[in-house]
Formats: structure tokens, sequence, C-alpha cells
């Protein structure tokens, strides 16, 4: 099973970073940008705004996205989640069977409360669905320092494969055939980490993040359990692993809204201008946990602040005021 010829489909940031990295691996690249003038302004300076400083491989081929995206061995959709869904729509109707589609964002569709890889599905029945995370900055990607990350996908020898053709020395992708759990540690994680830059935002101290992220972690275990994902999958690169990165470092969007809600900016000022998944999917992920059963109190204090019926003083008090009880 060869992937030689790979597409990427989104020319921001993570688009950039894993045109670069899968050149490097060795294989023919096409970066397609969504918009004609900014497949044009990349392709002239060989650099893209939403990753200043990172200069584009020259071997990568850029081009606006279209059906000829599609002619690829694998696809990889480096768009936001919300997004996907039109990115896929335009170039399923070219796509070959069984050829892997990868999504490479972190969330849930609003509306449907559809994973990324069920969007594809959807939309693109002759695919295979795949879903690529884990703990990884695109600007370390990019850059070629280390990384690892968890492909999935129900095949596992195309995942196998896959993980194969996009691997170095610097990127490894770890394959498995539970997707669900990725795609559960990925979007999970990224509203956490908006609970965790408010605890740094508001000064609440080492002692307040660790227990933030280690409480959290058990929300997110206990959704993926819920929905079927394997313990091993949320416990490693693209569960806790994500969720490790995500809730120490201002490089995380989501961390940063978080760290801006803290120190008193209110919802509509935090978001402006910035992009972060976890505020989408802060409201889904509740509502899908409720169909469950799922108790997830920090999730659900984010999704209050976001919403704007709940303070950040009043849902720091409600959480610390909640009854003891025994770990789990």
């Amino acid at each position: 099973m060869s992937f030689d010829k790979i597409a990427v489909v989104g020319a921001g940031a993570w688009g950039v970073a894993l045109a670069n990295v899968i050149t490097r691996a060795g294989r023919s690249v096409m970066l397609a940008a969504r918009a004609a003038q900014s497949a044009t302004l990349i392709g002239e300076r060989r650099e893209s705004s939403r990753l200043p400083g990172i200069k584009l491989h020259d071997q990568v081929r850029v081009a606006t996205a279209s059906a000829d995206a599609a002619r690829h061995d694998a696809i990889l959709l480096a768009v936001p989640a919300q997004h996907l869904r039109a990115a896929i729509t335009m170039i399923a109707p070219a796509l070959a069977d069984g050829i892997p589609v990868i999504a490479c964002a972190k969330g849930i569709e609003r509306g449907t409360h559809k994973f990324m890889t069920e969007v594809i599905a959807e939309c693109a029945p002759s695919a295979l669905p795949a879903i690529l995370s884990g703990p990884s900055f695109a600007t370390d990607v990019a850059r070629g320092l280390p990384t690892a990350v968890t492909l999935a996908a129900s095949d596992d020898t195309v995942a196998a494969a896959l993980a194969q053709a996009l691997g170095s020395t610097t990127f490894r992708p770890y394959h498995t055939t539970d997707v669900r759990g990725v795609e559960i540690g990925g979007a999970a994680k990224n509203v956490l980490a908006i609970a965790a830059g408010i605890v740094s935002g508001r000064g609440l101290g080492a002692s307040a993040a660790a227990a933030l992220t280690t409480r959290g972690f058990a929300e997110l275990f206990r959704f993926g359990g819920a929905f079927g994902a394997r313990p091993e999958t949320l416990t490693g690169l693209s569960g806790l692993g994500d969720l490790i990165l995500t809730c120490e470092s201002a490089q995380s969007r989501n961390f940063s809204l978080g760290l801006a809600l803290g120190k008193g900016q209110t919802p509509q000022a935090a978001q402006s201008g910035k992009l972060a998944e976890g505020a989408f999917t802060a409201p889904v992920l509740l509502e899908m946990a409720k169909e469950k059963g799922v108790e997830m109190p920090i999730a659900d204090a984010v999704a209050a602040i976001l919403d704007g019926t709940l303070n950040v003083d009043t849902a720091i008090e409600n959480l610390l005021t909640r009854p003891f009880k025994a770990e789990g």
C-alpha cells in the first residue's frame, strides 16, 4: 500500500506545518488553499500569514482547493472543525473508492453532534475516513521539532501504512483503529484547556492548575467511555497527552482564550478575531454528555461562562463548593 502523493486541504498554520513535515518524509505534497487569493499569496511568498517566519518547503505545490486535491493517494483536511463539511463536500465527487480522507481538526460539528470522521463518511461515502490528532503545535511541527501524534482509521493496515507514509524521525504517528477515542480526546481537551486558561488568568496557582487538569481528564475519560473509546487511547497521546500540552501553554488558542477570560475580558472580547475550537465544542459536548448521563462539571462551567450565563468567579465558587466525594 503506497501513499506517495498527498494533498493537504487548508493553508492555515496547521496545513502549512503538515505540508512541510510530509514533504520532509519524502512524499509529493499539494497544499490546497480554500481561497484563490490565499493560494496566490502563499505561492508567491512561500509563507503563510498564519505561520509567520516559517518558509514553505520548496517542493510543496500550492493550488486552490478543487477536485484536483481529490486525485491524490490520501487527503488531509487541515481546516477548522466547523468548516470540515464544506471542505470535504468540495472534493467528494472526484474521490476514488477507498481513498483515505484524514480529518486534522479537533472538534464536534454543531447541530448534528457528528464527529469529524462521521461528517466525512456522510459527505463522501466512498472514502475511508481517518483522524490525525495528538499533542502538537503547528510551529513545532513546521520547524521539525520532535512530535508524536495518533493516526486512527477503521482499517488497521491502512492506518499503519498512512503512519509510515507521513512519519519521519521528528514526526511520529502511532496508529490505532480506535477512531472514536482519538476524536473524543481532541475535542474534549479543547474545552478543558479553556478552563485551565481561566485558572491561570485568575492567578489561582500551580496546585489549582494540576487539580483542574486531573479532574478535567476524569471528565474526558467518563465521556469517552460512554461513547465506546478505549481506555488506552484516552490515556495516550491523543487524550491525556494532548490535554497536558494544551492545559499549560499559551501557544494553545483554547488556553489563551481561557487566560483572557480569567483576566476579566468578556467572552465576546476574548473570542474576537480568534479561532478556539473549544468555544464551539463546549455546548455540543455538554448536550452529548447529558444524553448519556455523563457528569462534566468543568466543561459545564466553561460553556456557561462562554454563553454569558455565569461569570468566572461564580463558576469557580460553584466548583469549589461541590459536595466532597470519593475520587473517580
